[in-house]
C-alpha cells in the first residue's frame, strides 16, 4: 500500500546500494560505443525540457515527414522532436502520436534505417500515459508488421533529483527522498496519480490492463551484481508489450542497462522506451559536458537586457521567483491570470503587461513577467477543462514574447507548457541546436535563422527543477 512507503534519506539509500564496480561500467560503456551509431535514436519530447542532459544535438519542432527525414540525415545518431503533448488533450495527443509513429516508420523504411524510439516525459510521472506509447505501438506495428516485445519505464533523472529504488520512484527534497505520490506533482489537476511504487502506478494508469504483478523489474542488484547478462535475461522474458521498470541511482546503472538493451536489440527484441532525460544521453553516446559559461551563452557582447517569463505555479518555482526579485535591478511584471473568466478584462490585462515589458526592455532593464502565484482553477471536475484554461493562459504569456518591440539578449522560460509555447509559437523555432545546460537539468537552445530572434540563447527552465537560488544564479551569470 502507498501509505507504507516512507520518506528516506538519500545517504541511507546510497549506503544500502554500493555502486557497480568500475570494470562493469567500463564494459557497458565499451559496448555502447560500438553500438550507438548503428540505429537512429528518436526522442519524442512532450515538452521542451527533455534535452536537459544533452548537447550538440538538434530539436525539431515540427512533426512533418520532412522534419523526420532531416533528423534521420543528421550526423549525430540522436535527435529530438518536440511534441508538446503534455499541453494537449488526450485525443489530440493520441492523433499526434499515431500520425508521428506512421511517419517515423515510413521514413525509416525509405532510408533503410533501424531506429530506437524514446517517449521522453516528466521525471515526476506526469503526462499522457499509457496513451502515447500505446498509440506509437499501434501505428508502428501497423506500418512494419513487426510487434514490440515491451516497454521500458525509466523516470530516473539524476540532475533533477529523481531516483528509483525497490521499484519506488522518489523526488529529492533537501537531503531526503520523498515518494513521488506524496509530492505536489502527484496532485496535478490533469495528470495526478496515487502510487509511488511503479508497478502499482502502471496498474493505476492502465486501469488494470497491466496488473502490478505482471510488471517486470530490473533491480539495482540485477544491474550492479548480475550485470549485462542478468539484464539481458530479464529483457528476453518480456513479450506482448509487457512493462519493465528500470531502477537506477546513478548513470552507471543506466549504462549497464543500455548495454544490455543494445545486445537484446541485436538479437531481435523490440522495445519502446518511456523515460526521463537520462536514457537518451546514454543510448545516444552523448559525452558529458560541464555547465555553460557566460561567454558560451552570450558570446563576448556586453551585458544587455533579457526577458524572464514564468508560468509554472509549483512551490519550487514560486520560491525561486521570490529570490530572483530580491536582486532589485530587474523589473517585476505580474500578469493577473484571475482575469481569465472575463474576456474583456483578460485582454486589457494582456495589453497592460505587454506595455510594461516593452517599456522596461526599451530602457535596457531585464524584465521578469510572471503569472499570479495563486493558480487559477475553474474546478469543473473535468481535467481537460483545467488544461484548456492553462493553455489559454499560456497563449497569453506567449504573446508577451511574440509582440515584443525589442529583441532581448536572452530569454528564460520557466515551466514546460510556457517554454514550449514560447519556443514554437512566439519565437517560431523550427530547428534548434542544444548548446548544453546553464545549470543541471536546465537546457539551452540556440534559436535558428528562421526564428523571430535568430541566434538568441533560449533557456528552458523546468518548473520542477533546481534549488531555491537556481533561477537567480542563472540571471546573475547573464546580467
Amino acid at each position: 500500500m502507498e501509505e507504507d512507503i516512507k520518506e528516506r534519506s538519500l545517504a541511507e539509500i546510497l549506503e544500502a546500494h554500493p555502486p557497480a564496480e568500475a570494470a562493469l561500467v567500463a564494459e557497458a560503456e565499451a559496448l555502447i560505443q560500438k553500438e550507438f551509431r548503428a540505429r537512429k535514436i528518436i526522442t519524442l519530447d512532450d515538452d521542451p525540457t527533455g534535452v536537459q542532459t544533452v548537447h550538440g544535438v538538434y530539436v525539431y519542432t515540427e512533426w512533418t515527414e520532412e522534419s523526420v527525414a532531416a533528423g534521420f540525415e543528421e550526423e549525430e545518431p540522436l535527435f529530438f522532436i518536440l511534441t508538446n503533448s503534455r499541453g494537449m488533450t488526450a485525443e489530440e495527443s493520441r492523433s499526434l502520436h499515431e500520425g508521428l509513429g506512421k511517419t517515423i516508420a515510413g521514413v525509416a523504411r525509405k532510408k533503410s534505417r533501424d531506429f530506437i524510439l524514446i517517449s521522453r516525459s516528466d521525471s515526476t510521472l506526469r503526462g499522457h500515459y499509457p496513451l502515447e506509447t500505446e498509440a506509437l505501438r499501434r501505428s508502428i506495428e501497423a506500418e512494419t508488421g513487426t510487434p514490440f516485445d515491451g516497454e521500458i519505464l525509466c523516470p530516473f533523472f539524476l540532475e533533477g533529483g529523481r531516483y528509483t529504488a525497490g521499484n519506488v520512484h522518489y523526488v529529492k527534497t533537501g537531503e531526503n527522498l520523498v515518494p513521488a505520490a506524496r509530492t505536489e506533482f502527484a496532485a496535478d489537476k490533469t495528470f495526478g496519480y496515487g502510487h509511488s511504487d511503479l508497478a502499482a502506478w502502471v496498474e493505476e494508469k492502465t486501469a488494470g490492463a497491466y496488473p502490478a504483478n505482471s510488471v517486470k523489474a530490473v533491480s539495482l542488484e540485477d544491474l550492479r551484481q548480475g550485470g549485462i547478462e542478468k539484464v539481458c535475461g530479464i529483457l528476453w522474458e518480456v513479450n506482448n508489450f509487457g512493462k519493465v521498470i528500470l531502477n537506477a541511482l546513478d548513470y552507471g546503472d543506466i549504462k549497464i542497462f543500455c548495454a544490455a538493451l543494445y545486445r537484446t536489440l541485436n538479437e531481435g527484441k523490440r522495445f519502446i522506451i518511456r523515460s526521463g532525460a537520462a536514457i537518451p544521453r546514454i543510448l545516444g553516446g552523448v559525452p558529458g559536458k560541464g555547465l555553460l559559461s557566460r561567454e558560451e551563452l552570450l558570446g563576448s557582447s556586453p551585458a544587455a537586457a533579457g526577458l524572464v517569463v514564468i508560468g509554472s505555479h509549483v512551490r519550487k518555482t514560486t520560491g525561486q521567483l521570490a529570490l530572483l526579485l530580491e536582486r532589485g535591478d530587474v523589473v517585476p511584471v505580474e500578469f493577473d491570470t484571475r482575469m481569465v473568466p472575463d474576456e474583456g478584462a483578460f485582454q486589457e490585462e494582456i495589453r497592460r503587461v505587454q506595455g510594461l515589458c516593452d517599456e522596461a526592455l526599451e530602457a535596457g532593464r531585464t524584465t521578469v513577467v510572471f503569472t499570479t502565484r495563486n493558480r487559477f482553477d475553474i474546478n469543473t471536475g473535468n481535467k481537460e477543462d483545467e488544461l484548456r484554461v492553462a493553455m489559454k493562459i499560456a497563449s497569453a504569456v506567449t504573446s508577451f514574447v511574440s509582440n515584443l518591440k525589442r529583441k532581448p539578449r536572452f530569454i528564460i522560460a520557466k515551466g514546460g507548457i510556457t517554454s514550449s509555447e514560447i519556443g514554437t509559437s512566439a519565437l517560431g523555432v523550427k530547428k534548434a541546436l542544444v548548446l548544453g545546460q546553464a545549470l543541471p537539468g536546465v537546457p539551452v537552445w540556440l534559436t535558428g535563422p528562421e526564428s523571430r530572434f535568430p541566434g538568441t540563447p533560449y533557456i528552458i527552465f523546468p518548473g520542477n527543477v533546481g534549488e531555491e537560488d537556481s533561477l537567480r544564479r542563472i540571471v546573475d551569470i547573464l546580467i
